[in-house]
């Protein structure tokens, strides 16, 4: 068999709008270092900010929900692996993959935990303390019983390996925990090369704005934290960048506060390295944050919750980042790192070890193309020592199965 690949994307990835699009490209070129054919499909429709994969030597498909003619599709492709992009992905066309080609791999990559995210929101409407009863939600089931029902899930956050595996007792060995894969940076070079501190100005802020955990942290950010910055400096401004911003949040923008909405931006380098900090006041959320590792790359210095600097750092104790959750805490610092070129250097230098120490793509391509090659030559054995996605498969071809096939015959109606 040929050393082919299926990804079955949720979007087409969108590397300038989200980090799950960053992530997304970073797999490709993942799977093609070891020379594997990558084909890319998608049942959504594609957007202007769309990348063009065919750039990057990957063929693509459009692809139909509930629809058989998939089932052509990939037993004449007959991949080797098959890799499900979110479990909702998994879900539609597992089922599929697993009856035309029932000897592919199958993996999955979670790009965060959703149920943990939904937990978190849930806590936080209600008032409440987060604990592990908000873990054990609807969105758990499913997003469990797809990583069973796969050969091995890539997880982005060490944390949620954890969770995974002392809450829900997952055998670790289903897991891998694959941060971001990044270039590694020359600390001396890229110092030389970035605006300093005096070169630059303001605050920023930055996610795509079709994830509720950063609308919810620009409207707390505005309404919490910015004025006790802006009566601390009086002459700064928030600029706050994203895409797909809405009405409800174009309404954020204030002039008279300097709390200003930039939408949409081509070059995420170029506004972070004009920022002097960077804020991220995250409420909610799972996984890694693609903001933090903008600011990092750009040498940008930040102040985050506890929220958005989970899964980021591992054990290192000196971060890029000061970190707080209380509102007039977050504020003090942010002011303190604006104004302290000794601190913002600091942060700055600490960014770029992170980067190298925890993020470059060199520590983890070899170990997982092995793991991955090794899963691939025993796969039988595999599956037999993990009897329960056996079952878990069965009763979703029973059940999803036929939901999908009846949806199928009426929309032929």
């Amino acid at each position: 068999m040929n050393k082919s690949l299926l990804i079955i994307g949720f979007v087409w990835p969108e590397p300038k709008s989200s980090a799950a699009g960053s992530r997304m490209l970073q797999l490709v070129k993942l799977f093609q270092s070891a020379h594997y054919e990558i084909t890319f499909v998608t049942a959504c429709a594609k957007t202007d900010n769309a990348f063009d994969l065919s750039t990057v030597g990957v063929k693509t498909e459009n692809i139909q929900l509930n629809d058989s003619s998939f089932d052509v599709f990939i037993k004449k492709l007959n991949p080797q692996i098959v890799l499900f992009d979110r479990f909702m992905i998994e879900e539609q066309f597992g089922w599929r993959v697993a009856e035309q080609c029932p000897d592919a791999l199958r993996l999955l990559d979670t790009e965060d935990l959703h149920f943990l995210r939904k937990g978190r929101h849930q806590a936080l409407k209600d008032n409440a303390l987060f604990d592990k009863s908000y873990l054990q939600n609807e969105f758990a089931k499913r997003e469990i019983a797809s990583i069973l029902r796969c050969d091995m899930t890539f997880m982005i956050s060490q944390v949620e390996v954890e969770i995974l595996v002392n809450q829900f007792k997952i055998e670790e060995h289903l897991l891998y925990y694959l941060p971001f894969l990044l270039e590694p940076i020359n600390a001396s070079e890229a110092i030389k090369a970035l605006p300093n501190f005096k070169e630059r100005d303001h605050f920023i802020t930055i996610g795509n704005f079709l994830h509720e955990p950063n609308f919810d942290a620009v409207k707390f950010l505005k309404s919490n934290i910015w004025p006790l910055i802006k009566a601390k400096l009086p002459k700064a401004e928030m600029h706050v960048y994203g895409a797909y911003p809405s009405q409800k949040v174009e309404q954020l923008n204030n002039q008279k506060e300097g709390f200003l909405i930039k939408g949409f931006t081509e070059d995420v380098n170029q506004v972070m390295q004009q920022a002097q900090v960077c804020l991220v006041p995250l409420r909610f959320g799972a996984g890694l944050k693609g903001k933090l590792i903008d600011a990092m790359q750009n040498g940008t210095p930040c102040v985050s919750t506890s929220i958005g600097a989970e899964g980021m750092y591992g054990s290192i104790i000196d971060t890029n980042a000061f970190i707080e959750d209380d509102p007039v805490a977050f504020a003090k610092q942010a002011v303190e790192l604006f104004s302290n070129k000794i601190y913002w250097n600091g942060k700055q230098k600490n960014g770029f070890m992170i980067i190298n120490t925890l993020y470059d793509k060199a520590i983890y391509t070899k170990d997982v193309l092995y793991r991955i090659e090794t899963l691939i030559t025993g796969l039988k054995t595999h599956r037999q020592q993990h009897f329960l996605g056996q079952v878990l498969m069965h009763h979703t071809m029973q059940s999803t199965k036929f939901m999908s096939k009846w949806i199928e015959e009426k929309n032929k109606k």
